[in-house]
């Protein structure tokens, strides 16, 4: 295998369902990451939760590539490129560093008794290789699917976060937000900081996280934000986070981030407080985070593309989400007419979902991910620009294939 499709095809051919397969565990990866002889050598910050996690990655990210630190992210799934899964201080790493580690993780993968990964946990063992051979001084990992059994979870973390908790992958983790909660508790560790950016957490999670003794840290109680009142000009433009550390009360006032909407506040909030829960590992400045947190950008999270008509992308795909996509989208001012292009997969609440957007949406293009009306997502995205009015307003949502298709139609990178 010379080219990282190659490699692709590969790992899609180690599942009977190609790149879209699942199979929860952690002894197939731990027997590789043993070959491997894969161990921590800098803080590691694992991230989970429902929603919210794209995000709080991207804020951990930006601000500890802001103090100067060689920083890793894997994150998943990617919109147009595998390579946006893997990032050294923001920026995907190249061909070369993937295809390398490939080697390394497929040779160990032989040597081990030729077990079967899946792609996501290949992806993740080749993903820490990639910042073992950077020798990068943070680790940020984004679970996949769930928490206790998702491969990241092979890796032992400094700090775990848990962003939300809401109905999403009911199939793998149950049918509840409790039977969701316990499944994304098990990244928490004995005696380590467990943070929750979730207002209302479930029982099986503070249960959990109890009967481990984790260092559990809730939002509104142990950490936390504030919109204060307009009472001047100048405070319609910060906000301010909270936290109590070692038995003190901190508060900051910082500029509103970069990415839009009010749930940002409670991603930027949980990003903070994790960075303050291993400050004696990794120290950062607010010369860091104050332009960390304003610079930080990321494709489909609401992400308003310039030019009229006015264009949103964003990959909320359950009804947690997309409340709050309805909310920002009500934050936007007047639109003649909304035009949805939609995709979603069959496994997702659909129903929930576009329920919320009743009666807030004027012209329907739906992609070929649920009904079939347009061959692609970037077809349904260009009817809807074929006959959207410049006062009018278009928002794909609903997949990151969904936002990926749209992407490509307007000839956009990620």
């Amino acid at each position: 295998m010379n080219t990282l499709a190659d490699w692709l095809v590969h790992l899609e051919g180690l599942h009977p369902k190609g790149q879209a397969g699942i199979e929860l565990g952690l002894a197939r990866v731990a027997l590789v990451k043993a070959e491997l002889g894969q161990t921590a050598h800098c803080p590691v910050i694992t991230v989970g939760g429902t929603n919210g996690k794209g995000s709080t990655c991207a804020y951990l990210e930006n601000i500890i590539d802001r103090a100067g630190y060689r920083v890793g992210c894997y994150t998943s799934p990617h919109l147009l490129a595998y390579n946006e899964r893997v990032r050294l201080n923001g920026v995907p790493v190249d061909d070369a560093r993937l295809c390398a580690a490939f080697a390394r993780v497929e040779s160990a993968r032989r040597a081990a008794g030729d077990i079967a990964l899946t792609y996501f946990e290949f992806g993740t063992l080749a993903a820490w290789e990639v910042f073992a051979a950077a020798d990068v001084e943070a680790i940020i990992l984004e679970v996949g699917l769930g928490g206790r059994l998702d491969a990241v979870n092979v890796y032992e973390p400094d700090v775990s976060i848990v962003t939300t908790v809401a109905l999403d992958h009911t199939d793998w983790l149950g049918p509840d937000r409790e039977s969701i909660g316990f499944e994304k508790a098990g990244i928490y560790r004995a005696g380590k900081p467990a943070l929750c950016a979730d207002p209302a957490p479930p029982e099986s999670l503070l249960r959990h996280a109890e009967s481990i003794a984790a260092d559990l840290r809730l939002i509104g109680r142990d950490f936390g934000y504030e919109r204060p009142a307009a009472e001047a000009a100048e405070n319609r433009l910060q906000w301010r986070w909270w936290c109590r550390s070692a038995g003190q009360l901190q508060k900051r006032a910082l500029a509103y981030p970069g990415l839009r909407g009010p749930t940002q506040l409670a991603n930027a909030a949980v990003a903070l407080a994790a960075l303050d829960a291993i400050a004696d590992k990794l120290p950062v400045t607010m010369q860091a985070i104050r332009p960390g947190l304003i610079e930080t950008e990321l494709s489909g999270r609401f992400q308003v593309i310039p030019g009229k008509p006015a264009i949103v992308l964003d990959v909320g795909h359950n009804p947690q989400a997309v409340s709050v996509l309805v909310g920002n989208l009500g934050n936007m001012g007047f639109f003649d007419r909304t035009h949805v292009v939609l995709g979603m997969l069959a496994d997702k609440d659909i129903a929930g979902t576009l329920a919320l957007l009743k009666d807030k949406v004027d012209v329907w293009h739906l992609a070929s991910l649920s009904v079939i009306c347009y061959e692609s997502p970037a077809a349904a995205m260009l009817a809807a620009k074929g006959v959207a009015n410049e006062s009018d307003r278009i928002l794909a949502f609903g997949s990151f294939y969904t936002v990926a298709g749209a992407l490509e139609a307007l000839g956009r990178k990620a």
